[in-house]
């Protein structure tokens, strides 16, 4: 019993080590956390319900972006604006997916456009890009977050004859 009283005095000691750990605070782990995350990265892209049976991230996120390009160009066809500005062949619209599913379009100019009426093409543009099919939101963590993007839209000048 003497030869073991030592070696459980050393381990009793040694042991004392394991109860004076710091547990780190809670803004200290908030903090690393927030640090880890990619805030220019979505874990979902938007999608909409053609898209959903794709697996593959970056492939869902190209067809997303081909269908709402494709609708949005469709929407335009049917009006006057490529008779009325037959010089403009594309046009960038800035697109936000917000958390509840609503959807803005923003046309995008470049800053010294004089060649156009930016109004008068934005008004098209809302009067224009209605009814679209239900969108989900891109999700960030398990929670829907706002995204925004750039799409080029090609207009097709109307044959006259």
């Amino acid at each position: 019993m003497r030869q073991f009283f030592p070696i459980f005095i050393c381990i009793l000691f040694n042991s004392c080590q394991y109860f004076e750990k710091q547990v780190p605070s809670e803004k200290e782990l908030l903090q690393k956390e927030l640090k880890s995350i990619n805030w220019k990265e979505v874990d979902e892209y938007p999608s909409v319900p053609n898209c959903e049976k794709i697996t593959d991230k970056k492939l869902r996120q190209q067809c997303f972006f081909e269908v709402m390009s494709n609708l949005i160009e469709e929407k335009l066809n049917v009006d006057t604006l490529s008779i009325l500005y037959p010089e403009l062949d594309t046009i960038e619209v800035k697109v936000t997916v917000f958390p509840n599913a609503t959807i803005k379009f923003e046309p995008q100019f470049p800053k010294d456009s004089v060649a156009y009426d930016t109004i008068k093409i934005d008004s098209i543009l809302h009067a224009r890009l209605i009814n679209f099919p239900k969108i989900n939101p891109a999700i960030k963590r398990g929670i829907p977050v706002k995204t925004q993007f750039i799409l080029p839209v090609i207009l097709k000048a109307k044959d006259e004859k």
